[in-house]
């Protein structure tokens, strides 16, 4: 970092503090202001929000570590602009008819309260487990490889960062910053893409994808491995199909019941700017796989001849930022990419607060003020940001690559809920108490197999290597579950929660008419059906295609 990159990160700063005092100046002391910036925000607003808040550090490190690791096999992962669809069409509609802030207050409505505090501890937990402990490790490796800062002053202090301007800026503030970052994160990434191509075809962009496409063969790095081609080294790990419906799976939890997604769509002024910001940011999510995987691949290209070193494939995004940007350039990107980890860790932060106040806090202290449930709020985001440095050792001691990390422990979290939502909007006859047992004992399945992994006595971490090493011979006795394939186990866990649901179904009360009542697909009001199907027109059908279109195209090409 020259002084002119300096001087542009303080220009950044000073910006974050002229964003936090102006919301101060204009802010209301109530909690849907707070929580959901007064459901006032533009299809632009909600589009980029819900973008920036899925792209976060375990991006920039992570998911280009990955495509360093194994190449496009995790690109299943990335190309969920169609699971966006599905949000701003089919579940939005419910969760605004409903007038929630929560999901688990839109599960109390279709179930019963205990259903609601499940699923308000499992999010709370995997928000520990998988987001903020993850974005603050991120963080610091990213932060360490471009800037120099020793890790733990930049993990800690990216945390500490975002956790007072969340604190101070509530949604708003978040929702402000989210329109400033992603144009910056998207071109200062596509930037970083094209130089690298250039500079591993010694001066060409088309030279450099043949060589980086040569480098990949090689390694096995070139497909999805949907099917199992001779040889393919990854198949056992990422197994055929088996991945395509696995991560639906994670990414229908993610992207249509998680809170810290579905708030930014909630945050919207109507059903309109809602489904037309889904529909943006199901375009900007077919890019991370362009300018975060790929680049990862490029970036071990690039090893492989020298130009660039390093030993952690987590490494790899930070390096490419580093070696190849000019002085000026560097200092406008890595302003983004701060932003970027800012705004997605900041949305889980608010995520959580709005989950502990409106969930537990107010259903115990009904008559507390909004100004005492936004003072509690604040309290719960001091809490989260505690425990998610406190997990980051735990975190690092259960995998080396850091994004399938990520997508592995989602997927222990992700089948119960899904199911559970699934089952409630589309099926009437599912009762509140089989929502209510289905959800806490998928749940209860899925944590039981995450303190195997904690505890595996077959798998140690190589220091030299920095890599996880597994012995399944030691795979013995309870650890036995551990010998099933990470996504087969998702995929299991969720189809057995589905039936466990209808089978206690059989034998529980059902819900009364007046308590399903547009709350599912088919009892839905003719005025809540008329509101919904006035709320798109034409164009909002043809980007959706277009959208479907790019994802099909994709596979194909990548098969």
């Amino acid at each position: 970092m020259a002084t002119l990159d300096w001087i542009i990160l303080i220009m950044f700063f000073s910006c974050l503090v002229g964003i936090v005092l102006w919301v101060i100046r204009h802010k209301k002391d109530n909690t849907s202001d707070y929580f959901l910036s007064g459901r006032s925000e533009t299809w632009l607003a909600v589009g980029a929000a819900i973008f920036a808040a899925n792209i976060g550090s375990e991006h920039l490190v992570g998911l280009s570590g990955a495509g360093a690791e194994s190449g496009m096999a995790m690109a299943h992962w990335e190309m969920h602009g169609w699971m966006i669809l599905v949000l701003g069409w089919v579940f939005v509609p419910f969760y605004a008819h409903s007038k929630v802030f929560t999901m688990p207050e839109f599960l109390s409505k279709r179930y019963n309260k205990n259903t609601s505090s499940t699923l308000s501890i499992i999010t709370l937990v995997s928000y520990v487990l998988t987001k903020v402990s993850v974005t603050a490790f991120t963080g610091g490796i990213f932060l360490q490889s471009v800037i120099g800062i020793d890790f733990w002053y930049g993990a800690i202090g990216l945390v500490l960062l975002t956790g007072i301007f969340t604190v101070l800026g509530g949604m708003k503030g978040i929702m402000t910053i989210s329109v400033i970052q992603a144009p910056i994160l998207i071109i200062g990434a596509f930037t970083i893409l094209i130089l690298a191509l250039i500079k591993v075809g010694d001066g060409g962009i088309i030279n450099g994808w043949h060589e980086v496409v040569k480098y990949a063969s090689s390694n096995g790095m070139t497909n999805m491995h949907l099917v199992h081609p001779k040889g393919d080294m990854w198949y056992d790990k990422f197994p055929g199909v088996s991945v395509f419906f696995g991560a639906a799976i994670i990414g229908f939890w993610y992207w249509c019941t998680d809170q810290h997604i579905v708030q930014r769509a909630l945050a919207a002024k109507d059903l309109n700017n809602a489904r037309k910001g889904a529909i943006f940011a199901g375009f900007l999510k077919i890019l991370p796989v362009f300018i975060f995987l790929i680049p990862g691949i490029v970036a071990a290209a690039l090893r492989a001849k020298g130009v660039l070193i390093f030993t952690d494939n987590n490494e790899a995004y930070g390096s490419l930022v580093s070696k190849l940007l000019p002085v000026g350039v560097k200092g406008i990107v890595v302003v983004g990419f701060i932003a970027a980890l800012m705004t997605s860790l900041a949305a889980h932060f608010n995520s959580s607060a709005t989950l502990f106040t409106i969930d537990f806090y107010k259903n115990y202290r009904p008559l507390a003020s909004e100004h005492r449930l936004v003072v509690v709020g604040r309290i719960a985001t001091i809490t989260v940001v505690v425990l998610g440095l406190i997990w980051i050792p735990i975190m690092k001691s259960i995998g080396s690559v850091l994004y399938e990390y990520l997508q592995n422990v989602q997927s222990l979290i992700a089948p119960a809920i899904a199911a559970v939502f699934l089952m409630g909007v589309f099926n009437r006859k599912i009762t509140p108490k089989a929502g209510e047992w289905g959800l806490l004992i998928g749940a209860l399945i899925g944590l039981f197999r995450l303190c195997l992994m904690i505890f595996d006595p077959g798998s140690s971490f190589d220091d030299a290597t920095q890599k996880m090493i597994i012995d399944p011979s030691l795979h013995t006795g309870i650890f036995a579950i551990l010998k099933i394939n990470w996504i087969h186990f998702c995929i299991a866990l969720f189809f057995f929660t589905m039936l466990l649901m209808v089978v206690i179904s059989m034998f529980t009360p059902k819900a009364g008419e007046q308590q399903l009542q547009g709350i599912t697909y088919f009892s839905q009001s003719p005025e809540q059906v008329k509101e919904t199907r006035d709320s798109w027109n034409t164009w909002d059908i043809v980007t959706s295609l277009v959208v479907l279109a790019v994802c099909v195209a994709f596979y194909i090409y990548f098969w």
